[in-house]
């Protein structure tokens, strides 16, 4: 499957920061490429209105995308510590078949799924991640 999130930099490109000048404004110019409210409001956070720019490198995101999605090879080590893999339940990006090969280098991972999210389960269900993460984190 194919997590390259270079769809939303040629998004983030199309709106040229210069010519906006309020984040509803914005919002309307990425709705035409991408449908969730939650997800642009996301992207929308490096959006800097005084300064008419960008914060995020698209640049360096868009070269090295293959990078940042990748997975490294020729990885041998292992963290024995407790691991949450919190994932969206309309997620495809933590399959049941790559438990395996997690646990081998997370022996501890634990993995739980959010409904009602998908990849952006941060931006999509705000509370109920900060909730997961803090009931892992204090468990």
């Amino acid at each position: 499957y194919e997590h390259s999130q270079s769809h939303l930099i040629r998004a983030m490109r199309k709106l040229d920061p210069a010519r906006v000048a309020s984040r509803a404004e914005a919002d309307a110019t990425l709705a035409r490429d991408i449908e969730t409210p939650e997800l642009r409001a996301f992207l929308l956070q490096s959006l800097n209105l005084p300064e008419k720019r960008w914060q995020l490198n698209l640049d360096v995101l868009e070269r090295d995308m293959d990078k940042i999605t990748g997975w490294p090879d020729g990885l041998t080590g292992r963290f024995d510590g407790p691991v949450l893999f919190l994932s969206g339940a309309n997620s495809d990006y933590v399959r049941p078949e790559h438990r395996d090969r997690i646990r081998a280098l997370f022996p501890k991972a634990r993995f739980a799924r959010l409904p009602g999210a998908g990849h952006w389960l941060h931006a999509e269900r705000p509370r109920a991640f900060i909730a997961a993460a803090q009931a892992f984190l204090n468990g």
